[in-house]
């Protein structure tokens, strides 16, 4: 559940930083490759997935809150995951394509955490953005597996608690230590 909430996160912000309406635009998570870029038509903004990783980051810690009936409930520690993306821009020209691609840069420095108004309401875990310093050999590697030709790109990294762990009663709070000996019988009689 955690890609595709990604993905709709992140167009939904594409769409509304850049004024990309359905009607004017595409944004695809397709993989680049030469074949699907003969079908474009239209300007179009590819997020391609290329990579998901456990996070350097440390795991966000456990947490605990009232349950439906009022017993508490606790949740483990949450992983943090890295998503990867290619992030391109395609279009009629290279001038209109460099504007587009510097929008989307734009857009992604900006925007450190995903706003919570581009993600649906179950979403607890902050999703945090950051572009990737350049690595000519890791584009080139990209672009070389999908077949296509290296264009002006840049690494998006996306990072979050893997929000799927669910929560589970803790046993009931001991209120009283009471001893629990019997008297021990009377050997000499």
């Amino acid at each position: 559940m955690i890609i595709p909430t990604l993905d709709s996160g992140l167009e939904a912000l594409v769409r509304h930083e850049l004024a990309l309406s359905e009607s004017v635009g595409d944004v695809s998570f397709d993989a680049p490759s030469g074949t699907w870029s003969a079908q474009l038509n239209r300007i179009t903004v590819n997020l391609f997935l290329f990579g998901i990783g456990r996070s350097p980051q440390p795991p966000r810690p456990a947490i605990e809150r009232p349950g439906p009936d009022g017993r508490i409930e606790r949740r483990p520690q949450l992983p943090m995951l890295q998503v990867h993306y290619l992030v391109s821009a395609w279009a009629g020209t290279v001038q209109d394509e460099h504007q587009l691609i510097g929008d989307l840069l734009t857009c992604f420095i900006l925007n450190q955490v995903l706003p919570a108004q581009h993600l649906p309401a179950q979403v607890a875990a902050g999703i945090q953005l950051a572009v990737a310093p350049h690595d000519n050999n890791r584009a080139k590697d990209v672009w070389s597996t999908v077949g296509g030709h290296i264009k002006p790109s840049f690494e998006l990294i996306v990072t979050t608690a893997i929000d799927a762990l669910p929560f589970a009663d803790l046993p009931t709070s001991v209120a009283r230590i009471q001893a629990m000996v019997a008297p021990v019988p009377d050997l000499a009689s």
